[in-house]
């Protein structure tokens, strides 16, 4: 039997080993979408990477255990000059993803000019802007200073903008 949801939750998540931008939302239907929790998780510089990856995997399934989330929402690495770090990003995100698939999310990946068009409607905006609309787009308790909470918030909302989720 095919339930329809009351809400539907997302889990959205801007990568990193050292820092990682968490925001869970949720919709409701004729509702405005709500951000139920986010923050900076960072991981302890003193502890050996494979330590890190861990850690990352304890507090992803923390988070998915307790959110119950519907879907994964996290952005698509681009290309840097930095590969030590691009590798490193990599081996999160695959935690990341890892956790949210053994879990039965679906996962959707976003580049960073698609996340700035849904929430701002400008391909090359700048953090400033993607900071100012995100208030505007989700009920939000306090502000939130952090641009890697921000742009998981931004992440989880273009999520909500881009996929079809029944009620």
């Amino acid at each position: 039997m095919n339930q329809k949801r009351k809400s539907t939750i997302i889990l959205g998540i801007d990568p990193g080993f050292e820092r990682i931008g968490i925001a869970v939302i949720e919709r409701k239907p004729q509702e405005k979408d709500n951000l139920l929790y986010s923050a900076c998780f960072k991981t302890k510089a003193s502890f050996p990477f494979h330590e890190r990856l861990a850690q990352i995997g304890r507090e992803m399934d923390n988070l998915i255990q307790e959110y119950k989330p519907n879907a994964l929402a996290i952005e698509k690495l681009y290309f840097t000059t930095n590969a030590k770090t691009v590798m490193g990003v990599a081996e999160a995100r695959g935690v990341i993803v890892y956790n949210a698939s053994i879990n039965d999310l679906d996962v959707f990946e976003y580049t960073p000019p698609q996340i700035k068009v849904a929430v701002t409607g400008y391909g090359k905006a700048d953090k400033k802007m993607v900071g100012n609309m995100v208030p505007k787009l989700i009920k939000m308790n306090t502000v939130r200073t952090s641009d890697d909470e921000l742009d998981a918030i931004a992440i989880a909302l273009t999520c909500l903008a881009c996929e079809r989720f029944s009620f």
